[in-house]
């Protein structure tokens, strides 16, 4: 029991390393913007009628006034606008991407423009018992104040396009986004469209409603609108709110204008590149946020989240001294298999002292006019199943014959080898000396992925059979092989410099499968998969033996499937395509 129990301790705690401040203002940003969503809809129903929006407006209440629910809600308010704050005092660098200030700007008006009507609505039910609805609103907005419907039309807009962008920067890197994205583009489209001719559909009502005495008398009521006196109360209120959030946010860029100054009086550091440039920077910027000031090109692909590890540096001489990792710059490390000391992340890196490093992925850079023939494709977090195929014995084969023929013999078996991989649905990436790293999944579903370099590690086994009878008269011994097979999140997008840009995956899974190729020459056997791969490929738990075994750069061990000979593959696949049919 205990055993079973531990890894799963252990994986509770790898994912509270991952949690930082910009999870955190994540999940509250997500909270809100699905009150949002609700309260858009709720607008919506204005274009059926005003029956409509205040039967809407009852689920509405119901179920976002819920104790719980309203708790976790207004928690969420809060600390969200606490993180813009502390956002808008902790970025020394706006270079980044134009809509990022943006963003952050749109988030912080939205708590100014926002409290007339949250202390007009909620702040006078909780004090006076006021019960101002759909009603009540629209009569302040198109009849009484209409000054104020520009406000709300204003702070609507604002609202979501802040919360649209954050969604933007959390999903382009997921690997469904670019079929989603039309789709997603659509109804963020739609949905303030359509709340907005609501608003404008029941406010006409609401005028016509005015000219009934009734109507007056009973939505105009003061026990539902207060009296003259409550409202000049909520209207102090209202400004003293106003004045204050102002305020606090004259206080933050003052904080940061004496930050600045005391940086600069703290004295400056060197940080060199390792290629002989050097900069003076002030005490206090992170290694990214150097390079950003200063227009040094640095590989970035999420934007300095902590959500990629493109930024990554190591650093030269001693690293001692510098800043422990934070929580989740540690969990990142640890995720892309890397535990040494002297690897760090440029975007959390804030070195105290002088700093010698050297990137670890040169910058996607390209040149004026090679960009518009030759774009650089984005980097994207996905799933992918990784085969690393290596060749056994070339080193042997080379000491024996001359170079042209080591070259011809290595070349056939990369073509066996390239030639199974395409014709299961997969795509060769990289060639290493003797060795192939091919990528599934790219265009498939992770299950599709699986059993595709499943059915590419048979083929290669039939490949290389012909192969070797092909040039048995001149192989004293069969051609060879080992593969790894393992499947999970990698980032996939160009890496290189100008015109050597390659597309290739990097991750802890495309990590794994080298290993588990390396593995297949101690354990005798043609093949390891892991058994990620093989669950998710929906295999028998019995269709193949088991074995744990230590990954390096991972602290518990791994599951992994063995092969003796990879063929058999071929009918464990067919088996459950038949099943399946």
């Amino acid at each position: 029991m205990n055993h079973m129990a531990s890894p799963s301790r252990e994986h509770l705690q790898d994912m509270a390393r991952g949690v930082g401040l910009r999870q955190v203002r994540l999940v509250t940003g997500t909270i809100m913007f699905a009150y949002l969503i609700s309260h858009f809809v709720n607008h919506a129903l204005g274009n059926i009628s005003t029956e409509a929006l205040a039967i809407g407006v009852h689920y509405h209440s119901e179920f976002w006034q819920f104790l719980p629910v309203a708790i976790v809600f207004y928690g969420a308010c809060l600390v969200h606008t606490g993180l813009g704050i502390w956002a808008l005092y902790q970025r020394r660098e706006f270079h980044w991407k134009a809509v990022e200030p943006v963003q952050l700007a749109l988030g912080l008006s939205v708590p100014m423009l926002i409290v007339a009507h949250v202390v007009g609505v909620r702040l006078g039910q909780s004090l006076y018992g006021h019960e101002k609805l759909y009603p009540q609103e629209l009569y302040t907005f198109f009849i009484a104040a209409p000054n104020r419907l520009w406000t709300m039309l204003a702070v609507l807009v604002i609202a979501w396009v802040h919360g649209c962008i954050g969604l933007y920067f959390w999903l382009r890197l997921r690997s469904f986004f670019q079929r989603a994205a039309p789709f997603l583009l659509a109804t963020a489209v739609l949905i303030p469209t359509l709340a907005i001719l609501g608003i404008y559909q029941a406010g006409r009502a609401t005028i016509a409603d005015y000219q009934d005495a009734d109507w007056r008398h009973e939505e105009l009521s003061v026990q539902k609108l207060g009296t003259a006196a409550q409202g000049a109360t909520l209207e102090k209120i209202t400004d003293d709110l106003t004045i204050s959030y102002l305020g606090l946010l004259g206080l933050v860029l003052l904080a940061r204008g004496a930050r600045a100054l005391l940086e600069r009086r703290g004295g400056m550091i060197a940080l060199s590149y390792g290629n002989g440039r050097t900069l003076r920077v002030p005490k206090g910027l992170s290694v990214l946020e150097a390079s950003l000031r200063y227009n040094v090109p640095h590989a970035s692909v999420c934007g300095g989240r902590a959500r990629c590890s493109t930024c990554r540096i190591r650093i030269i001489g001693d690293h001692a001294a510098l800043p422990e990792p934070s929580p989740r710059e540690a969990f990142v490390l640890h995720r892309v298999g890397t535990d040494d000391p002297s690897i760090r992340l440029a975007c959390q890196l804030r070195p105290t002292s002088d700093l010698n490093f050297f990137q670890l992925f040169l910058p996607s850079t390209m040149s004026a006019n090679a960009h518009a023939t030759h774009p650089t494709r984005v980097g994207q977090e996905r799933y992918l199943v990784s085969m690393f195929v290596d060749m056994r014995g070339s080193t042997q084969l080379a000491e024996k014959r001359l170079p042209f023929d080591t070259v011809f013999i290595v070349n056939r078996f990369l073509g066996a080898v390239s030639q199974a991989v395409l014709e299961a649905g997969g795509r060769p990436n990289q060639f290493i000396g003797d060795g192939m790293l091919a990528l599934f999944g790219l265009s498939t579903d992770r299950h599709e992925a699986c059993r595709q370099a499943l059915r590419a590690a048979a083929q290669i086994a039939a490949n290389i059979d012909e192969l070797n009878q092909f040039l048995s008269h001149d192989l004293r011994e069969p051609i060879r092989f080992g593969i790894g097979i393992h499947g999970g999140e990698v980032i996939v997008g160009d890496i290189g410099y100008r015109d050597h840009m390659v597309f290739t995956a990097l991750g802890d899974a495309v990590n794994v499968a080298a290993r588990l190729q390396d593995m297949t020459k101690a354990l005798a056997c043609e093949a390891i998969i892991s058994d990620e791969v093989r669950v998710t490929a929906d295999l028998a738990d019995d269709a193949l033996p088991a074995q744990e075994v230590a990954i390096r750069g991972r602290n518990e061990p791994m599951t992994v499937r063995t092969i003796e000979a990879t063929r058999v593959l071929s009918a464990l696949v067919d088996d459950r395509r038949a099943v399946a049919a």
